[in-house]
């Protein structure tokens, strides 16, 4: 079996390396080191969490132990997509180079541009960055790359996926033709090949496993949820992602949930800190310095549950992830494969768990095509339902009486107030009849006596003059229909309408 020892690095390296506790290098790194000694642009193809970035680190400080950086002017440059993944190159740098007398200046977003000038203009044998920041740097005049030996591109698809194309042929155009070139990268789709053809020349290509796989140690599944609304769906797949997380007990020591949407990872953060789980969110728009901050105490154990977007999908190596949940199925399949690399690393066991809908139907047969294989899926499941959902909007129920419209805006019509008043000031009186059962009444029922009329409601007096309301209360009394009633019921009401016109 191939040791360190036996690839040809610097002593000083390898002792450096044993400090770390390695001894046996991986595939991709038992390929990638040899041939980057000897100076051979590598293409180098392996599955996430297999040691990429010591395949390249390792070789690249080796090179450079013998010569001296000159301001403003880094020996080799390395390209990252990420902030955090350039701060973790950045940490594996300074691991292997303790005994080393070498440099390094990571540029990065977020960061005071004062800080990272002051490290370029002392001269660094190493520069890491991410293409904005690197190109930032270069137009105010405060970087020159005509000096680089050696050029690395980190999670090559990923670079070229996020659009960084213009910003990374841009990049290769300021270096020397003669520079090395490394390229690493978790997948290489065969849209890339013809870039790849141009920035490496005759390059070695080491590909230890067959693209987009995932590793043995990972226990996929998927949780299939139907909704029968699509504004349901979040809620259920909430629910769904507590009840699992409590499904799997203590086996679950830390996890990091993948959304699609930084809006997503927004949510999905608070609704578990409602339900009383230790989470954080971290994606783009956020401050650098809170998302180094939940970084480290999600490295450090102090923080259980990571809700991320895929900015820490890609070569984030936190080595005791437990779980890898994810709470959207990636539209794009490669990212399935990066997503759940997070667990499962240096040989350890891990598990992801996905959350699908009908909707997410055809990426997850993208993903199941990638991958060769049908992710099984989860057995005895409980399956959500969106009236179950805490978070899910509650249907009014067919049973239910509607609220009755009205033209004035009140809640009740004035007939309706007029039937309710009548029905609590006279309970005892007849209820009314229809004008055909009226006529069909016998003759007993007939009007009663004028002078009874008149003691119920005495004429006004013919030098009284009629008030405004009083001649329109006159009016309504003359039409057919009864519109209101008084503080008692009205002897008439009970009439028929021809009787009404006669008397």
């Amino acid at each position: 079996m191939t040791k360190f020892t036996e690839l040809g690095l610097d002593p000083k390296v390898v002792q450096a390396v044993t400090e770390a506790g390695y001894e046996t290098p991986t595939p991709i790194q038992a390929g990638a080191i040899p041939a980057a000694l000897q100076g051979q642009d590598v293409l180098g193809i392996a599955q996430t969490g297999t040691g990429k970035t010591a395949s390249f680190v390792l070789p690249m400080i080796t090179l450079l132990a013998k010569g001296r950086a000159r301001a403003r002017m880094p020996r080799s440059l390395v390209l990252c997509p990420t902030r955090e993944l350039a701060a973790q190159v950045a940490e594996n740098f300074d691991t292997y180079t303790k005994h080393l007398k070498l440099t390094k200046a990571l540029l990065i977003g977020g960061v005071s541009f004062k800080e990272q000038d002051q490290l370029i203009d002392r001269g660094v044998d190493v520069l890491i960055a991410t293409p904005g920041r690197l190109l930032d740097h270069f137009e105010r005049g405060k970087l020159l790359l005509t000096g680089v030996q050696i050029m690395v591109v980190d999670e090559a698809d990923r670079m070229l996926d996020m659009g960084f194309i213009p910003d990374i042929e841009r990049i290769f155009s300021l270096t020397p033709f003669t520079r090395q070139t490394l390229f690493f990268s978790a997948t290489m789709a065969p849209e890339i090949e013809r870039i790849t053809n141009t920035f490496l020349s005759n390059p070695k290509k080491v590909e230890v496993a067959r693209q987009a796989t995932a590793s043995e140690t990972i226990a996929q599944e998927v949780i299939e949820l139907k909704a029968s609304r699509r504004d349901t769906a979040a809620a259920m797949k909430r629910e769904a992602l507590r009840a699992t997380i409590e499904r799997e007990g203590e086996a679950c020591k830390n996890a990091i949930v993948f959304c699609n949407r930084k809006t997503d990872v927004d949510i999905v953060a608070k609704s578990l800190k409602k339900y009383g789980y230790d989470a954080a969110p971290i994606h783009g728009d956020l401050e650098q310095s809170q998302r180094t901050r939940t970084l480290d105490l999600f490295r450090e154990g102090g923080l259980r549950f990571l809700v991320a977007s895929d900015v820490a999908a890609r070569g984030l190596d936190v080595p005791a992830v437990s779980h890898v949940f994810q709470f959207d199925v990636p539209t794009h399949s490669e990212d399935y494969v990066h997503r759940i690399g997070r667990t499962g690393r240096a040989g350890r066991s891990g598990k992801a768990i996905m959350f699908a809908t009908p909707a997410e139907g055809k990426y997850l047969d993208a993903i199941e095509k990638l991958l060769e294989r049908t992710i099984p899926r989860a057995e005895g499941q409980a399956m959500v339902s969106e009236d179950s959902a805490p978070d899910a909007p509650a249907e009014a129920s067919d049973d239910a009486p509607k609220p009755r419209r009205t033209r004035g805006g009140r809640g009740r019509s004035r007939k309706a107030d007029a039937e309710g008043q009548g029905s609590e000031q006279a309970p005892a009186a007849a209820p009314t009849p229809a004008p055909a059962e009226a006529e069909a009444m016998p003759e007993t029922a007939a009007e009663p006596a004028p002078e009874a009329k008149t003691a119920d409601a005495p004429a006004p007096r013919s030098e009284d003059k009629p008030r405004r309301g009083q001649r329109q209360d006159n009016r309504r009394n003359d039409r057919d229909a009864v519109v209101g009633m008084g503080d008692h019921l009205p002897s008439f009401i009970a009439l028929s309408l021809d009787e009404r016109r006669a008397g």
